[in-house]
Parts: structure tokens; sequence; C-alpha cells
């Protein structure tokens, strides 16, 4: 694989540091950054639970970070529509036992809007922000060259637009049609992998790629998440793999990299 990796707990670690948090379906994790993206401390994580409600989830991260080092800011990856840190989707989180249950009404009335930057804010006593963990994963892998499209598998499907290194307005390609009436979460998250196999799995992969490169035009692609590791097989050369802990090495991106968006 390419793209982003860890770099080793640094000999002197320069602050300021960052608590990097990635929210995903199945695993929450965090680790803290030096100013130059060095781990400080080694990554702590534990499964998601549900129901998870807003409150919920933030007091497990609360209980997940507390025994890494000191931090000075926050940066959280969240699986759903994000603007501006107030979570405005959360297909996988606002459901009854986890992702491909039942929808929970009240869990999706609590998460419609709520604040996650500034309810981690008050939690953690330090400022956070908070965007789309695809968007997070490209800030920490694109090269800044033409469109580049990342696109995450795991529990579900995320995907995010860069132009000349610029973040482009989040689309929730997830929960678009890919092939007859199932969309891209359907054809393409864990729970479908594991119906399917994984080899009927990495033709879907290849088929939806293939349909986004129509789609778009990529100049490249990069796909990471957590089943990254699963594709099988040479692709394409405007394709790349890239290692998951781009999922919170780009938290860093969330406070430098202003000229990404992702902090306005």
């Amino acid at each position: 694989m390419t793209g982003a990796a860890a770099e080793p707990p640094a000999a002197q670690p320069a602050r300021p540091f960052t608590l990097a948090i990635d929210i995903g379906g199945t695993g929450l994790k965090a680790v803290v950054l030096d100013d130059v993206g060095a781990l400080v401390a080694d990554r702590v994580r534990v499964e998601t639970t549900y129901p998870l409600p807003p409150e919920k989830l933030v007091e497990q991260l609360a209980a997940l970070t507390a025994p890494l080092p000191s931090y000075d800011r926050v940066a959280a990856g969240f699986p759903g529509m994000v603007r501006g840190g107030h979570v405005l989707s959360a297909a996988n989180l606002a459901t009854v036992s986890g992702p491909g249950s039942a929808m929970d009404p009240e869990l999706v009335k609590k998460w419609d809007h709520f604040d996650l930057a500034g309810a981690l804010t008050a939690r953690l006593g330090k400022p956070a922000r908070v965007a789309n963990d695809a968007d997070v994963q490209g800030a920490a892998v694109v090269r800044g060259v033409g469109l580049e499209l990342v696109v995450t598998l795991g529990t579900g499907v995320g995907t995010a637009f860069f132009y000349e290194g610029r973040l482009l307005p989040h689309l929730e390609f997830a929960h678009t049609p890919l092939h007859k009436d199932e969309t891209y979460n359907d054809q393409l998250g864990e729970r479908a992998r594991k119906t399917v196999g994984n080899v009927r799995w990495n033709k879907r992969v290849r088929r939806g790629i293939a349909t986004l490169r129509a789609l778009c035009f990529f100049d490249h692609c990069f796909i990471g998440g957590g089943n990254a590791r699963r594709i099988e097989g040479e692709v394409a050369p405007d394709v790349s793999l890239v290692d998951n802990t781009a999922g919170l090495l780009g938290g860093l991106k969330l406070w430098t990299g202003e000229h990404l968006g992702l902090n306005e």
C-alpha cells in the first residue's frame, strides 16, 4: 500500500499535540500526534457499541482517550455528512443495533444537526474540529494534482473529491445507486462482503471504481479504509491503495491544512 503511514514516536515531539479520532461503525480509534504527524503514544481502540446516541458517543470517546498523553486540540473524522462541525447524517450510527439494522427514528432526530465539534470541545476541554471521515482520510493522502478521488471501504463506503489539493463539497455517493436497486453501501460495505464473499466483492469494487471513473474522470483514485487490504490482484495505474492509518493522520490537516477548507 502507498500513502500516509504513521511515523514512529519522535524523540522530542513538537507541539502542538493533536488528538486525532476516527469514528467508525465498528470501532472507535484515537491517537495523539505531534506537530509533524509523528505518534506521541500508541493508538487506542474500542468497539463501537449500539444503540449510540450522540451523548453516549462523546462519553465513549472521553473514556477512550483518557489514558493518552495531554494534547492541545482535537480532530475527528465522522462517518456521515458533516458541515461546520455539525452532523447532518449518521446512517450507520443512528441504527437500532449497528450497521445493517433498522434506523431508529429517535436517534435520527438526536443526530440531526448535532454539534459534535462543540460537544467534544466542552467534554474534552480542548478546541475540536470535526469533518467527514473520507474527507479527513483524503487530506492525508492526496497529492494536490488534478481531480483526486478518495474512496474508503469499511463498514460502509465513503468518498471525497479534491481538486488541485482543495477539498470539494462533500457528496454522499454511498447512498446512490450502483447496481440495479442497490447503493454503493449495499454493494461494497462490510455486510455485503461477508454475504457474497471476497471474490465477488472484489469484482464489485472494480465495477464501482469504473463507474466513478466514467462519472467524474478522476486523475487518480485512492482507496483506503479497513477493507482496502482485502482488495486482491493488481489495481489500475490510476488507482492506489492507502494505509488505514490515514484516517487518523488526516486529522492533523483539520488544523494545518487551511487550503483544504476543512476548518471553514
